[in-house]
């Protein structure tokens, strides 16, 4: 038994290994989840280097900190990019299968219309021969 796959079935089937990776790393960066856990590191990372008893390695302001951020701002945008393009081509295969679905729709309705019609059709013959008939007599 084959069973038939929706258009999001077979539009990730289609996708790459880094494609899968990008889409996974631009939705975990843009939780809630990811704020929260940076915010705490980088008070962390603040709070151990200024009150830092042994020795600071990255004293204020923080140099190394912002170099980090940096880094991960530049790696960070294009991988939400490509993240943001495949929603634009997903969005737009969903878009052409509901008109693909639609054309069917109306096919299917315009049929039925047309069925109906000459039911009614061939009922109003009906009864005009019944009503002929009784005139007759």
């Amino acid at each position: 038994m084959s069973t038939i796959k929706n258009w999001h079935e077979q539009h990730s089937e289609t996708l790459t290994f880094g494609s899968r990776i990008a889409d996974k790393v631009a939705s975990n960066m843009g939780s809630w989840r990811f704020i929260i856990i940076q915010t705490i590191i980088v008070a962390i990372w603040m709070l151990l280097n200024v009150f830092a008893y042994i020795s600071h390695w990255d004293p204020y302001p923080f140099i190394l900190l912002n170099l980090l951020f940096s880094t991960q701002a530049a790696y960070a945008a294009p991988i939400i990019m490509m993240a943001q393009n495949r929603q634009n081509e997903r969005d737009r295969v969903q878009a052409q299968a509901d008109y693909q679905t639609n054309i069917e729709a109306k096919k299917e309705i315009e049929a039925l219309t047309i069925k109906l019609n000459s039911l009614e059709v061939d009922k109003l013959d009906k009864i005009i021969k019944m009503l002929e008939e009784m005139d007759k007599k």
